[in-house]
């Protein structure tokens, strides 16, 4: 009879048992009361060194700090940054409007609407730490100058004392995040390259050798998109922490570039296989086996998978190697293939498959070398201008500036057409919340639930105000009061579920209950300024919500239509840093779309779809445009000839059917592409160009017929525009 579980023996408490337990504590939940404790600690000194410089509002300092204050150091920083800039900015914004709107409060509000609209709509637009400064351009001008403006007389010096309290929180923030238990995000930086060059690897490896699925292709790419944005965001931060970060700035986002590039060839050259496998060109297939099996142990080190820079040097020169003795060795197997007399080889598709195989190889390497100069200090590949810039519909972020602008409106009326006593509180609430809420992609969610978080705070706070302020003397005594008020609402901002109701809670009981060197016990007051809070949260709340949200199908449809007009630039604008805007934007909309359509698999699964598209066919089209670009002086080669004329057909072709997808575009689409590709044939059989040249010309007919395969892909969202074909004309998919 076995012994029962109560009855089992116990595992003896030992010193490494606690060890290992308290470590792991320390790593997770540790780091969580390690914030609050930061958080309170830099509240807390803001809010005293404001009390003894005599401010009129310390309250306002503590009320920065919670803003401000995340994990990592570096965003603390960045953020702090950024709201320097933006305080600025809206101190002169709205000493302007006082100047000029004073005695008029319906041009005041007017004027300030206007401005919360623009800037509203500036950090929407820009979807990065400049976001912020957008933010609290607007904000900082509303919380300025409106209550500013019930008394010009004292605005300017009402003005610089906001400011003061508000350059003393971050001040505070800043300093308490750098110097107590620093979390820096250069250690996360690191370990998501490390981890993200693993992985490609792994990826590159399993789709060679048959092992991924298309939906196992698409789940490896969102976490790549989702990878590529946060990265940037990382290291955009990370330039504040630390010379060392900024020393690898220029790197790290080559290599970020670099890795776009890579994936994109490398799922070009995946799909190329694909489509030569369904045509049953088992000859081409069988002849590219052996390189692929070649790739994935050049990144590998001794047997092992390269994970530190330092590896990476090896798996760098081995690539280098490999690139170097690449093209001859293809040659070789073409000169092979032609001598074939029991075969009709595709060689058109052979040419195309080899030039793919070349770029991927030479990007990966590219991408291999810049993580193994990460290895020391300064590196010759630091030299990057290229810059990944994400950017939000101009459309969308128009709206949510009209929106913004509406409420603040709205409020205004309300406050002007009432004299409630907290109209004040009423449209500067409106104001912050219209800023704080836009960089979220579910505005109304956010301002309804820092509605609730306020909510509570006000009941809290007026607990705190009137029945344990009175009973308290003393600084210390007032910061052991508040640590359990405040320490509630800084965790619930750890948890992204309440991360909302966290930043309601914290901000405006700093706002409603917050202590003064001199404090006023009025209830009436109180609870005034508590109603226009949260009315004023949930009336952004109900705007955002009816007034074209960002969540509605709509929105979706426009990043859609974005997206695919991406191409288009590929096809018509300057080449200039063009691969590198083409490759973020593409998956920045991707990010955004996705963070829009939770809880719909299909519609991210269009998604893709099209991403893969937009990609395949952009990459292509850049390819052949360059190699043009590239071509010596000669009167074969003109700008009037009848084969650049079919090349500019096609482009213009292309970027009509990306443009606004139809069948009739996709006919003339396929048409273009098939007379180009002959004309090119047609040129190589009229003269015997020099080598390169020739290499050139077979290139650009590589990049014609792929663009060709790749609108005929069956797994492309542009094949229900192909239409009902014959038997006979099915043979076009793959024609060569």
């Amino acid at each position: 009879m076995s012994a029962s579980p109560s009855s089992a023996p116990r595992q003896p408490l030992t010193f490494a048992t606690l060890y290992a337990a308290t470590a792991d504590w320390a790593r997770t939940d540790g780091l969580t009361w390690i914030y609050v404790f930061k958080a309170l600690t830099a509240a807390f000194l803001a809010l005293g060194i404001a009390m003894k410089l005599d401010l009129p509002q310390p309250r306002t300092a503590m009320t920065t700090v919670f803003i401000l204050m995340t994990q990592q150091s570096g965003r603390v920083l960045a953020k702090s940054f950024y709201r320097i800039c933006g305080t600025l900015v809206g101190l002169v914004v709205m000493l302007v409007f006082i100047s000029l709107f004073s005695q008029q409060p319906e041009l005041f509000i007017g004027a300030t609407a206007i401005w919360v609209g623009i800037c509203t709509a500036g950090s929407a637009r820009n979807r990065n730490f400049r976001s912020y400064g957008f933010v609290l351009a607007g904000y900082t001008a509303a919380l300025i100058g409106i209550p500013a403006s019930q008394n010009p007389d004292g605005a300017y010096m009402s003005a610089l004392t906001r400011v003061a309290e508000i350059t003393l929180g971050i001040v505070c923030s800043g300093a308490v995040s750098a110097l107590i238990f620093p979390q820096h995000v250069g250690e996360q930086m690191r370990t998501t390259v490390r981890a993200r060059f693993s992985a490609f690897v792994e990826y590159v490896s399993a789709s060679l050798s048959g092992r991924f699925d298309r939906a196992q292709i698409e789940a490896t790419n969102a976490r790549f998109v989702a990878d590529i944005v946060g990265f940037e965001t990382t290291r955009s931060v990370a330039v504040f922490e630390s010379p060392d970060s900024r020393m690898r700035s220029g790197r790290l986002s080559r290599l970020n570039s670099e890795f776009m590039t890579a994936s994109t060839r490398f799922h070009a050259l995946h799909q190329l296989m694909n489509r030569l496998h369904d045509a049953q060109a088992t000859t081409v297939i069988d002849a590219f086996e052996p390189y692929f099996r070649e790739i994935a142990p050049l990144l590998d080190k001794s047997g092992e998978p390269v994970l530190t820079a330092a590896d990476a040097v090896h798996a760098a020169a081995q690539l280098e190697a490999y690139k170097a003795e690449l093209p001859q060795r293809v040659r070789a197997t073409r000169a092979a293939l032609e001598t074939r007399a029991d075969a009709d080889v595709p060689m058109l598709d052979f040419d195309t498959a080899a030039e793919l195989l070349y770029r991927f190889v030479d990007d990966l390497h590219a991408y291999a070398a810049t993580y193994a100069s990460l290895a020391v200090d300064t590196h010759e590949r630091e030299r990057w201008v290229e810059r990944y810039t994400p950017k939000t519909n101009a459309l969308a972020a128009g709206i949510g500036g009209l929106r913004a602008a509406f409420v603040v409106a709205l409020l205004g009326a309300v406050w002007i057409a009432t004299a409630w006593p907290s109209g004040v509180s009423l449209v500067l609430t409106g104001a912050a919340t219209c800023a704080l809420a836009s960089s979220s992609p579910y505005p109304a969610r956010m301002a309804f639930q820092m509605a609730m978080g306020t909510t509570l705070a006000a009941l809290v706070g007026l607990v705190l105000t009137f029945g344990v302020y009175p009973h308290i003397d003393g600084f210390p005594l007032l910061c052991v009061v508040l640590t359990p008020c405040l320490g509630l609402g800084v965790f619930m901002t750890t948890r992204p579920k309440l991360l909302g109701y966290g930043f309601g809670y914290c901000v405006f009981f700093c706002t409603l209950a917050g202590p003064d060197n001199l404090f006023h016990y009025d209830p009436t007051a109180f609870m005034n300024d508590a109603m226009a809070i949260v009315l004023s949260m949930l009336v952004t709340s109900v705007v955002c919500a009816t007034v074209l949200p960002p969540t509605t199908p709509w929105m979706r449809n426009r990043l859609l239509i974005d997206l695919r007009r991406a191409v288009v630039a590929t096809c018509h604008a300057r080449l200039t840093r063009l691969r590198s805007r083409f490759e973020s934007g593409a998956r920045d909309l991707v990010f955004q779309i996705n963070g829009l359509a939770e809880g719909e698999p299909e519609f991210r699964h269009d998604t893709f779809r099209w991403l893969f598209a937009v990609l395949e066919v952009g990459n292509a089209m850049l390819d052949l445009r360059r190699e043009i670009a590239t071509l010596p002086a000669n009167p074969r080669y003109a700008a009037k000839t009848a084969w650049r004329e079919a090349e500019r057909k096609t482009r213009d072709a292309v970027a009509a059917l990306f443009d606004r997808p139809s069948a009739q575009r996709m006919d003339a689409a396929l048409a273009a592409t098939a007379a180009a590709t002959a004309a090119v044939q047609d040129l190589l059989t009229t003269f015997a160009p020099p080598r390169e040249e020739r290499h050139q010309l077979q290139r650009i007919l590589s990049h014609l017929h792929f663009i060709r395969t790749a609108l005929l892909d069956p797994q492309s969202p542009l094949e229900a525009l192909v239409g009902e074909r014959s038997e006979g004309q099915e043979g076009v998919r793959h024609a060569t």
